[in-house]
């Protein structure tokens, strides 16, 4: 069995854009690696945070890459601090959005990511995933449509037809 590199991925909302997704390729190109995406998501969150890993893995193992998934602290360097061993990554990949509109930069998450690992940090910067907007179009209101239309299903209101005997 060949030696496989091994990747701790931090992501939240860029979990799944093209920018991670080339950078985890550029990095499996080099040699054999696998990946862990580490998505920090809070209590409220951790529902959001299953579904949206498993869409981030999802894509990234469409494009060919070893991965698997964990939901972990909402703070991310407690996720991080939590759920690192220096046995199991050789290195760290940090996305994060544009400078401005990033928090993670703001507390200055990857070089905080470096010294808590002591290993090679790459940070990478992406625009977040847009995600199909579902729009809600009401339903055509019909001109013999009256206060009574709903109850027509229960045989009431309505117009009736007449009678033919």
């Amino acid at each position: 069995m060949a030696w496989k590199s091994s990747v701790l991925v931090v992501a939240k909302v860029t979990a799944a854009s093209d920018e991670l997704l080339a950078a985890m390729r550029s990095r499996a190109d080099r040699a054999p690696t696998e990946f862990t995406l580490l998505m920090p998501a809070g209590w409220g969150e951790a529902r959001f945070g299953k579904h949206a890993v498993a869409r981030a893995v999802d894509r990234m193992t469409e494009a060919g890459l070893d991965v698997r998934g964990v939901v972990g602290d909402s703070d991310p360097v407690v996720a991080v601090h939590e759920h690192w061993d220096p046995r199991w990554y050789d290195e760290v990949i940090v996305s994060t959005l544009p400078t401005g509109t990033s928090r993670w930069l703001k507390i200055d998450l990857p070089h905080r990511i470096e010294r808590i690992t002591d290993a090679p940090v790459q940070h990478v910067i992406a625009k977040p995933v847009e995600e199909p907007r579902r729009t809600y179009a009401p339903p055509q209101k019909r001109d013999d449509d009256g206060l009574l239309m709903p109850l027509v299903s229960l045989g009431w209101g309505g117009k009736r037809e007449p009678a033919q005997h």
